[in-house]
This record gives C-alpha cells, structure tokens and sequence, in this order.
C-alpha cells in the first residue's frame, strides 16, 4: 500500500517547516517548570507563550489527509473553519480506490462510505471531509487542533464580529442572543494578559501550580469559552457549554490557560459512534471527527496518530501545547503517547477527575498527556482528589498519599544510583507475544531495554509471567503464582457466567470433559481440579463486556447541558451529520432501547472490573510484586486511512493489551521506549465472492521512511500510582528516548509583530 500512495500522495501538501530564529524563550520541548522561570526571569510573558503556540498552530495545524475516490480525480476547492485566524483550504487532489484496495473494479458487496466533500450542518458556510480518507506522507500539517480559544473563532454560534470585546462597542445586528454573554469571557491570550498584569515576573505558584501551562483537551470534555460537540458536527442553539468539565475547571482555577480543543474520534452516543472506524465500510483504522477531522502522526503523517484522542496526543508530541487531557476507555490515551513519542499518565480510577462528558462509567478515565513524567506528574498533584461532579473520586482518602506524587520522581542524576534497587517488577509476557512477524521488532526492543535499563542500569528486580505462546527467558525467573491461578481461582467464585460466553455458536472457554457452565465445573476449578481453557488470559479478559446500549448516557448529558435546540438523542440526530449512513441507521435504531441496564446476557462491565482487582492484586501479593512491565503495543504504526492486523490471540488491531488496565482502573505510565525501524504492512484482501474486503498480515518488510516512536508500558495494581511513576520517570531519566519530530520544528518569533 505505501508503494502505491507515496507517490499519488507526496504532492498533495508541501511541508511547512519554517527555520527557527533567534529569540528569548521558544516554547519547543519547554517544560511547565520551563515557561515558568522563563516568565520569572522577564524572557518571556504568559501571553507572548500563548502567542507562540498560536504561531505554530498557524504554521502546523492545517488538513493532512486526502479523500478516497473512484478515480482519484481532482475535487473543486473547498474551504473549513477557520483556525489560528485563517480559514482551511482542503486538499484538492485524491486517491483513487483501487490504490487502496486491490481489485476494486470487481468488487460488488455492499456500498462503500468513499470520500468526498459535505456541507457542514454546524455552519453551511464550512465545507468538511468525508468518508474514507488517507494520510498524505510529508504533509507538513498535523489537524491537531479543532477550535482554538481564539476571539471571533473559538465558537460557530458566536463567531467573527459576534465575538467582538465588550470594550468594542454593541454586537452586530443579528447576533444570537447567546453571544451578549459569552463574548465576555476572556480568550486564551486576554486571560494571559490578566495574568501578567496581576502577577508579572512573580506568579503564585503554590497556588497557581500551572501557571501559564498552555492546554489542550480531548474534545470529549466541555470548555465554557470553546466550541464543545465532542467532535460531531452537531448544530447546537449554542455551540460552547454553560460550564467546564469539573477537571477542565480544576486547570483554571491553578493557572492555567484552556488554549484549544484537539481532534478526536467523535462521540455522542449509542448506535455505532466513537469506537474504531465506526460506521465506516470496509473498517479501516480511521478515527476521527465529523467537525475536527482526523489528525496526522509527526513522525510520518501517512501513518496513524492512533487511538481516539489522537488529537491531544499529537499537539503534545508537535509542541503545539504544553500538556493535553486525553480519555481513555480502551487504549483512547496510551495509544497516541506511545505512537507520537510522549508520556501517557493514567491514575487509578478516582484519583484523577471522570473522562470526559459522556463517558462517565466504570472503565472511563482521563489521562495526562505531557513531554515528561515530571510534568504529568505536577498535572497530577494539581488536580488530584475528591469532585463532587464526579462519584468515582469518592475513593478511599488512603489511595492518595499525602505526599505530592512529584517526590516519588527519579532524577537523571539519581538515575545513576539504582534508583529500583528492592523494587521487583514482573515482565508481561501475556502482552509480548510474537504473534505475527509485525511483532517481532518492538516485543524484541522492548525485552532488551527492561533488562539493560531497568534491571541492570536502575537495579530492579525482574521476574517474568508465563505465556504457553512466549518462550521461557531462563535469564528472568518465573513468577511462582500465575494468572491463571488467580483466574480459575476467582472467576468461577465471582463471574461463573463468564464460561456462559458463546463465539460462532460455540462455548468459547470449552474443556475437554467438563461442562464449564455447571457447579462440579466451577467447584473443581477453583480448587485446581480442572483445567482452565488457555484462551482465558490477560489478553481476552478485559473483552466483550456487556455496557449499556441506551441512549441514557447522552440523554443524561444533554439534559445537564441544557440547550434550546439540542435537548436529547433524538433531536441531536435531527441537526447533526454522521460518518456514514451505517452509523445514522444504528443512532436512529437506539431511539427504540429505553432499558438502562446492560446487557443481561453479557458479563457486567463493573462487575469484572472488582473481580480483574482481585486478580491482580492476588498475583502482586503472592509473588511480591511491586509493579508490571510490557510494551504498549507491539506493531509498527500502520498506514493512516488503510487496514490493521487483524486480531489474532486476543491481541487486538490497536493495542497488545486492548482495556486491560482500563477495565482495572490500574494506574499505567507510558513512557517513549526508543524508535521501530522496519514493518509488515497489513493489506486489504478481496473475498472469493467479491462482497468484502479483509485485513490480512503483511508479508513483505519493509523499512519505514522514518523511524516511528514506541513505548514502554509500566503498571500495577490500584493504589500502587507512587511505584508507577518511580519507576517510569527513573526509566526516562535513565534513557531519554524522546526526540522531538524533526518536520515540525520551531517557527519565526512573531510574537511582536502579533501582540494585541
């Protein structure tokens, strides 16, 4: 596939890179302690920092992906939003189908979603990508932002003049009468001003901890000053909400500044949306926005950013901000810090504020997305503990130390005094398995890195689980108590219903001479008389639980919101456009279910999350283990718009470990690992009866164009967040991985010519 697109592809954009020149602070790879001093030290004011992320995002923040077609043919011009004060030009040219997928002339199944330009039904003025879409190599442009917090542009409702300052005299005729309001709430530049004129070169920063920091956030969460849709192109009476998400409002009130919303696979409700490619025919690894679009990865723009807040991973990765709240539910957070060279923090559930403004349950958290574990670290301290917004910070007050989580962070110069010395930390083999040869590299890397670093260079002590797929390492002891002792121990005492799970009409845990439905089943596993089928481990645990259909979740949000024309489900799916007609189909379907619960023949999402604990936790007591250890995914990045590995041995397309740590609300540290070199690219494969397509494992090596960044993954049990980030930031201290994407550097100072 990369054969064929590069050079239909390499044209479309002409990279951006604009030489850096000569000034007093640049805000590239800058920390918050960074910016900070800088404004301490009089080289920089908050406000010309947020004048310099603005900069960049004119430079970097336009439409990196190309629109599959039948022919490939060119498409007439069409115009976007406008973002950093210029309007997006799309791409004219296209991609032809059949370079994406063979023997496209004789395919004959069902129609696909193929790209074109639509009409947004947010604002008719603003055309927007649709349908199927492919990366374009070299683009130069990142779509990582999909509204800044800019006046006259942060909102559709109130947009240009209907946004005007107060101090500018009455609002044009026309305006909504929502605008009068919100026009005086300061942009992010004003509010930067305010602080500059109150503090100067001496911030409060036992009280402003975040002082100038400059943020992003998954455009899942609410921001009273920012168009908020969750990424639908959704016509609301009033795109920006009446209030903050409560961890957005925490940001604030620690100083600071809500600078834009990243793009981000769109959410809203039941019927198909969020979720990998939804709607879209054939599937493929797109994830993004009807309003933002898809984002792009630095590293190679033709490849996937991964991961629905794809955007906040991205913004971080390119320095268009300081620091991002992601969410995640499955691999929504982890995935794009792995593929875009940043830190990923995700704390155990209730220790960080809820995920966003409909994923409010049980496996749903939000996450920090920083350069650095130090920074996400003090992200942390900033906002940790009890919201009354949020019923899950109702946590034992125990689970959070009363020391700040920035003292338990190695230093690069304690780095070099085994900083892990009595620390014992089990490798996760469950999550290395080579199951194709995509795997190999990354699984390989990563194995050699945990032992040159974390055991010989920091000092821990490494043991290792046990996969009947990954061969025994003689130089890491085994764990004595495994998983699946604490598995067939737990589950049949707990969640016997779980044996009760069907796959192609057929019990999909079966063993040979036992019914694994039946009492003498369930008593003899869980006294280790039985076997357990192999197919229960770690990989499959975490998968197929059953999660409410209804559309209570957003009906519920909606109510909250309040808005005059967007009230509930049925009337969001009056004034919004969806990815596909597949995806229409299944909202207008949900209409009918007005049953809260779940799914009564599944297995209780909340209900596997207390039994996973158990697992977990028995597994880290019985062996003494104080943290885990793996990759965060072990395939290359794949080519943005085109297929994944198929699933194979429960290690799903996306992610080795899929909603592993979600489900557990474990805390997890990703943190960059070193770069991947070479890939199998997976391919479209055409059936025999020409009615589908399917995602077959590459065969053919290929060395990648540019090095693409990967990740290793630290985690444990709940409450055990202090030995994640010890050793997570001893490991970055320790090797420095990160280097910033080469394509995107820093941009002319135009911080003078732009003061306003």
């Amino acid at each position: 596939m990369r054969s064929s697109l590069a050079p239909l592809l390499g044209c479309l954009l002409v990279p951006a890179f604009l030489s850096a020149q000569p000034g007093s602070f640049q805000v590239e790879e800058a920390s918050i302690k960074d910016i900070q001093n800088a404004i301490r030290s009089g080289r920089t004011s908050c406000q010309r920092v947020v004048q310099s992320y603005i900069d960049r995002a004119k430079a970097y923040n336009g439409p990196c992906t190309a629109l599959v077609t039948a022919d490939g043919a060119p498409i007439p011009a069409a115009t976007g939003m406008v973002r950093a004060g210029k309007a997006i030009q799309y791409p004219t040219k296209t991609v032809a189908a059949s370079a994406v997928f063979p023997s496209y002339e004789e395919y004959t199944g069902p129609k696909f979603e193929l790209g074109k330009m639509i009409v947004s039904a947010s604002d008719p003025s603003v055309q927007l990508q649709y349908g199927l879409r492919v990366g374009i190599p070299e683009a130069g442009q990142l779509n990582a932002l999909e509204a800044l917090n800019i006046r006259g542009e942060r909102s559709i409702t109130c947009k240009g003049d209907f946004d005007k300052h107060p101090s500018a005299g009455p609002l044009p005729a026309g305006a909504p009468k929502y605008c009068e309001e919100f026009r005086k709430q300061p942009d992010a530049l004003e509010r930067a001003a305010e602080l500059d004129k109150q503090y100067g070169k001496n911030p409060d920063l036992a009280k402003l901890p975040m002082y100038c920091a400059v943020f992003t956030l998954k455009d899942w969460y609410d921001a009273k000053d920012i168009r908020s849709t969750g990424g639908n192109d959704v016509n609301y009476a009033m795109d920006v909400p009446k209030a903050d998400s409560p961890d957005i409002a925490e940001l604030r009130r620690k100083g600071a500044i809500i600078y834009a919303v990243a793009t981000a696979n769109s959410v809203s409700g039941p019927g198909g949306q969020g979720g990998r490619a939804a709607g879209i025919f054939p599937e493929s690894n797109l994830q993004y926005g009807q309003w933002g679009g898809q984002a792009c990865n630095p590293y190679d723009t033709a490849r996937v950013p991964r991961g629905t807040s794809n955007g906040s991973g991205v913004s971080v990765a390119a320095n268009l901000a300081t620091c991002s709240i992601c969410e995640q539910s499955l691999a929504s957070c982890k995935g794009p810090a792995s593929r875009n060279n940043i830190v990923n923090l995700l704390t155990t559930k209730g220790i960080l504020m809820d995920g966003g403004i409909t994923g409010k349950n049980a496996g749903d958290r939000a996450g920090i997305h920083c350069r650095t574990v130090s920074d996400a670290a003090l992200v942390l301290d900033a906002l940790k503990g009890f919201e009354s917004d949020d019923m899950f910070t109702a946590i034992p007050k125990a689970l959070i130390p009363k020391e700040p989580y920035t003292s338990f962070l190695v230093s690069d110069a304690a780095a070099k005094a085994k900083p892990l010395k009595g620390m014992r930390i089990a490798v996760t083999r469950e999550f290395m398995v080579k199951h194709t040869k995509n795997d190999t590299a990354i699984s390989d890397q990563i194995d050699k890195e945990i032992k040159a670093v974390l055991r010989d260079k920091l000092g821990a002590e490494l043991v290792e689980t046990v996969d009947p797929l990954y061969p025994d390492d003689p130089s890491i002891p085994n764990i004595k108590y495994t998983f699946q002792d604490a598995m067939a121990e737990i589950l049949p005492h707990n969640v016997p219903e779980y044996f009760h799970q069907m796959l192609d009409g057929k019990l999909e845990f079966a063993v040979p001479g036992w019914d694994v439905r039946t009492v003498d089943y369930a008593v003899a596993l869980s006294l280790h008389k039985a076997p357990m089928s192999e197919k229960v481990n770690l990989r499959r645990i975490s998968a197929k639980l059953a999660s409410p259909r209804s559309p209570y979740a957003i009906n519920r949000y909606l109510s909250w919101r309040g808005d005059d024309r967007v009230k509930d489900w049925a009337s969001f799916i009056e004034n919004a456009k969806f990815k596909s007609e597949m995806e229409l189909n299944g909202g207008r379907a949900a209409l009918k279910d007005q049953d809260p619960r779940t799914d009564p023949t599944g297995v209780n999402y909340l209900k596997m999350q207390a039994v996973l604990r158990m697992i977990i936790l028995k597994v880290m007591h019985e062996n003494k283990i104080d943290l885990f250890v793996n990759p965060e995914q072990t395939t290359p990045p794949y080519l943005l718009g085109g297929p994944s590995e198929p699933e194979v041995n429960n290690r799903i397309a996306m992610s080795c470990c899929g909603a592993f740590t979600a489900l557990a609300g474990s805390p997890e540290a990703d943190v960059p690992a070193g770069y991947v070199t070479t890939t199998y690219d997976p391919q479209y494969v055409l059936s025999a009866d020409k009615t589908r397509y399917r995602s077959v494992t590459g065969t053919v090596e290929t060395k990648l164009p540019h090095a693409m960044p990967v990740s290793m993954m630290f985690w444990a049990g709940p409450g055990s967040d202090p030995d994640v980030i010890k050793a997570a930031s001893a490991y970055e201290s320790a090797t420095h991985h990160r280097k910033p994407p080469p394509s995107f550097g820093a941009v002319p100072d135009l911080s003078q010519r732009s003061k306003r």
